[in-house]
């Protein structure tokens, strides 16, 4: 089994202040479990974490990462949930070294979400 880093994601725009930390944990659960989010079996969904509206997705197999990452746009859809919250999924990385750490800081100016993807996450 591949390591938990490289089977979790980083998921940003989770919405805050709406439904209990456990029940938004769990709608996390089913997104990211969808065949059609490119989704599969969860392991663990972190949330809350030290960042607000911020969760760490980790999935069984490593290889569901690379197809969460593809999906276009993920939107959180749910019956409790007033609107679809649009998601930014990024892949986790914990070690980053502190070069590669001041060049994200100085882009951070210029950030786009449509283009997350690229982007790094420290947690």
């Amino acid at each position: 089994q591949a390591g938990r880093g490289t089977r979790t994601v980083v998921v940003a725009g989770v919405p805050t202040g709406l439904l209990q930390d456990e029940l938004l944990a769990d709608i996390l659960t089913i997104h990211f479990q969808m065949s059609r989010n490119n989704g599969g079996d969860v392991e663990h969904v972190t949330y809350p974490t030290r960042k607000t509206g911020v969760a760490y997705v980790t999935f069984e197999d490593a290889g569901v990462v690379e197809r969460v990452l593809k999906k276009d746009q993920h939107l959180l859809q749910d019956k409790r949930l007033p609107r679809p919250f649009p998601l930014t999924v990024t892949r986790y990385c914990r070690h980053v070294s502190s070069s590669l750490m001041s060049l994200s800081l100085l882009s951070l100016e210029g950030w786009d979400p449509s283009r997350a993807k690229n982007n790094l996450w420290l947690r």
